[in-house]
């Protein structure tokens, strides 16, 4: 009895310590719960609803009718999807491929290396709202840079790269390429301060030339830091609403427009926010599927080759 006794508070010390941890996150937990959760279920009730403001009388359960429409009556969710998955590819490549090469650049030792890196990883602080501004006074036909090139005999006088269908696309591009190789130089260049040394200087006396050792060493170390990079760029660029939404507003013609600016017109520019929540589960669902593909096929987090 007295062995029972003495054990009783040891073990409540132990619950009280097990507890403790759930008691600290709880906080955080409910502030996602709010935060996420709702707005999640909100969305998805939504999307079961005619839910038009400016015409009330119409409003009310639809069922799957949204959804339907979506798949079968609607060629702007088509198009609009496509040029998401282009401009998904697009960006996510060339922004990998360069910030790469910039993160080995600044990794080596030269003079001046603190301003080489802070001139690359700049960009990264600016808004979207302001890099907009900035392209769009480099892309104006009459003060922009296209009135120099044409001054050196490229192009022509008042040609609007924005307003060109064969050159928004690449146009859009560039812009965004500047805002976004910078996130792939941080997160690689930080990634690439913690290879040892000593694999190099190995790889360097066994004759090992530095293009062997960027396959075999470096991209290796790297491949978690490339899959999980890619895939949250992947995310954010498939939900870019703002550099496009303020550059090209969609235009012309819709050629520019993404799925998250198509739901963004829908809703806030058609009031249909029925129709616009359904868009928004549909793009949920895309992502969520792709994302668990990509970090399967990538075996994100395994053994490195």
């Amino acid at each position: 009895m007295a062995i029972a006794v003495a054990k009783q508070p040891a073990n409540n010390r132990s619950r009280r310590t097990r507890r403790l941890p759930y008691l600290l996150i709880a906080p955080a937990a409910l502030l996602m719960l709010g935060f996420i959760a709702y707005p999640m279920i909100s969305v998805l009730y939504y999307s079961l609803q005619d839910y038009n403001v400016t015409k009330p009388w119409r409003n009310g359960f639809a069922g799957m009718s949204n959804f339907t429409r979506i798949f079968t009556d609607d060629p702007r969710f088509w198009h609009s999807l496509d040029f998401s998955l282009r401009w998904v590819v697009v960006e996510i490549g060339l922004q990998l491929v360069i910030g790469l090469a910039l993160a080995l650049l600044v990794n080596q030792t030269f003079v001046g290396r603190g301003m080489s890196r802070a001139l690359v990883f700049s960009p990264w602080a600016v808004s979207g709202v302001l890099t907009t501004t900035i392209w769009m006074l480099l892309y104006n036909p009459s003060t922009g840079m296209t009135r120099y090139l044409a001054d050196a005999g490229i192009g022509s006088y008042g040609h609007s790269l924005l307003s060109d269908p064969h050159t928004v696309f690449w146009a859009a591009v560039l812009a965004e390429l500047w805002r976004g190789v910078p996130f792939f130089a941080i997160l690689l260049l930080a990634d690439l301060q913690s290879i040892p040394k000593d694999l190099y200087e190995a790889a360097s006396v066994d004759g090992a030339s530095r293009l062997r050792q960027l396959f075999h060493i470096t991209l290796p170390h790297l491949k978690d830091a490339i899959v999980l990079s890619t895939l949250l760029r992947a995310v954010w660029e498939f939900n870019n609403v703002d550099l496009l939404y303020t550059l090209t507003g969609g235009g012309p013609a819709g050629q520019t427009t993404t799925l998250p600016l198509y739901v963004a017109n829908t809703g806030l520019d058609g009031h249909d926010f029925g129709y616009a929540s359904a868009l928004t589960t549909v793009a949920f669902v895309i992502l969520l599927f792709f994302s668990v593909l990509y970090l399967r096929l990538s075996k994100f987090g395994g053994d490195r080759a």
